[in-house]
């Protein structure tokens, strides 16, 4: 395991960190570029805030592979006088959506209807953010600027922009002549994200599934992706200096990843969405707090990754993995949640996969351990690499 980890997964600091400043100078430049453009309409439209939140992986140190994928929020700002009111979205969409109302602070007036006209639908009488239709202005807008970008940094890198319908925008990077020592093509998927306080934004929720025909015209999801830092920061604070958590979670994606290509379909894909990194963080959450935190030590490294898959499995047999941050009362007090998330409804992030799915993937996952060091001679050889997706 410690080889698998340190042949395939890991990550090299150095070129993780040069990658993430190039993608930061790239993503700031269109931002502002977005930003300037975006106040030339009037009061009555959506622009840009001018910063953008650095989520996921990349960021969070437990990146595998190869830092060719990012993830970046984009908070957007609502006309001056409109509020966002989230609100579960109660048997309307999967579970975990939300719907957003909007609250004119002077009432609704004539001069709000061609706000509402552009970036409304009605929902039981009432007027509600869509996450389609700005998502279209988001990918529209952004390309819109493109043109300036690439101008400003063509003796650097070619950026392109592409998009699939219902899915946030990616950007493509790829470093000219000597700019960047490693040479690397990124992608980086821009997520428009409406903010709501406290660090939470709320951002389209993705186009599988049959969520029915709400989506993903009203639908939103709520990412509380820097909480999730701010836990992992108080994590190593506690942790010891040694602490494996984070070589934990690399290497049980690892496995997931090469499992997958003696799968078929259309259980692989099942696979993939039912064991997602969110889940394995989240399972990696809940366990860690289980304590003792002293457990973790790097010498205790395969002993807490069986922990950890024993964990998943009961999960999956008992069809229950809540989310960790969503209605969670127990947190630790020195990693405050805000109230919004504390009064929110729990949520079972496999309430949306059957039990024969769930059973199928939890005897997968014990097999994989129990033939770990045969899957990773059996699907690390070349014949086996595919493409990395866009993140």
């Amino acid at each position: 395991l410690e080889r698998f980890h340190a042949r395939q997964l890991r990550v090299s600091p150095h070129v993780l960190g040069h990658s993430k400043a190039h993608v930061g100078r790239v993503v700031a430049e269109l931002v502002r570029a977005a930003k300037a453009q975006g106040l030339q309409p009037g009061p009555l439209a959506l622009s840009l805030r001018g910063d953008f939140v650095r989520i996921g992986s990349a960021y969070e140190q437990h990146k595998v592979r190869s830092p060719d994928c990012f993830d970046i929020l984009v908070p957007l700002r609502l006309p001056p006088h409109l509020e966002p009111q989230p609100r579960c979205a109660d048997g309307l969409g999967p579970c975990g959506a939300f719907v957003c109302g909007l609250r004119a602070r002077d009432g609704w007036t004539r001069r709000c209807r061609p706000f509402a006209e552009g970036f409304c639908v009605e929902l039981q009488g009432r007027s509600h953010l869509s996450s389609g239709l700005v998502l279209r202005w988001f990918q529209g807008h952004l390309q819109r600027c493109l043109g300036a970008v690439r101008y400003r940094l063509q003796e650097r890198c070619r950026v392109s922009l592409s998009a699939c319908p219902g899915q946030p925008p990616t950007l493509h990077i790829l470093p000219c002549s000597d700019y960047v020592c490693c040479h690397i093509s990124m992608a980086v998927r821009l997520v428009p994200a409406i903010p709501l306080g406290d660090a939470l934004y709320l951002t389209a929720l993705p186009p599988e599934g049959p969520h029915g025909s709400l989506a993903p015209e009203a639908l939103w999801g709520l990412n509380a992706s820097r909480q999730e830092q701010r836990l992992l920061g108080w994590l190593k604070e506690q942790a010891p200096a040694a602490s494996c958590h984070l070589k934990c979670l690399q290497i049980l994606k690892g496995l997931r990843d090469l499992r997958r290509h003696g799968l078929e379909e259309p259980f692989c894909s099942q696979w993939g969405r039912v064991l997602s990194s969110y889940i394995l963080k989240t399972a990696l959450f809940s366990l860690l707090l289980q304590g003792p935190l002293e457990a973790w030590d790097e010498q205790f490294l395969v002993e807490r990754l069986e922990d950890l898959v024993l964990y998943l499995r009961d999960c999956l047999r008992k069809q229950v993995l809540m989310d960790f941050f969503l209605g969670n009362t127990s947190m630790p007090e020195a990693v405050a949640l805000p109230r919004f998330l504390k009064e929110a409804a729990p949520v079972n992030l496999l309430s949306a996969f059957d039990g024969p799915t769930l059973d199928l993937v939890a005897f997968q996952l014990i097999s994989t351990w129990v033939q770990a060091p045969h899957v990773i001679r059996t699907y690390s050889s070349p014949r086996y690499w595919r493409p990395v997706p866009a993140p």
